[in-house]
């Protein structure tokens, strides 16, 4: 099982660094790479109508200001796509990126999640592929189970 992560710009890299190590936490195995909808257009042509021939099992895609680049993929490619809003140097506060992906027209889902959320986006995507790969569902059921954990043993030390 393969996850791809794209973004617009080498500066998202921050951001998406999070998806990429919580994937690599779950053993999922990732192509990371650089397509811009605005500056590479035939490169996201070709990636978006190609991903799924090349192993590509979910795509997430982090882009900043217009954040065009996660609908795009998604108008083209049949695998789901996860949208990161970055709050970027152009950006208005963040808003326009978070707009730009969360608004999409019926028939071109974009699943999105919080502004600078890559570690959400790896997590959403570990939980798609774990639908079907038993290994992975016994990972994330650890994962939220140290997450209740790691709540409860806060929860006691505020009693003493």
């Amino acid at each position: 099982m393969k996850v791809a992560i794209v973004m617009g710009s080498i500066s998202d890299m921050p951001v998406m660094q999070q998806a990429i190590d919580v994937l690599k936490e779950f053993g999922v195995e990732t192509h990371v790479d650089i397509v811009s909808a605005h500056r590479t257009p035939e490169k996201l042509v070709d990636f978006s109508t190609n991903a799924h021939k090349n192993g590509i099992n979910v795509i997430i895609a982090g882009a900043g200001g217009a954040a065009h680049l996660p609908g795009m993929v998604a108008s083209m490619s049949p695998l789901p796509v996860i949208g990161v809003p970055v709050k970027s140097s152009n950006s208005i506060d963040g808003w326009d990126s978070v707009l730009s992906i969360l608004q999409m027209p019926g028939g071109v889902p974009v699943a999105t999640v919080a502004l600078n959320g890559a570690k959400n986006a790896g997590l959403l995507a570990v939980q798609i592929l774990a639908s079907q790969n038993a290994n992975l569902l016994e990972k994330m059921i650890a994962y939220k189970q140290g997450l209740k954990e790691a709540v409860l043993k806060a929860s006691e030390g505020l009693g003493k």
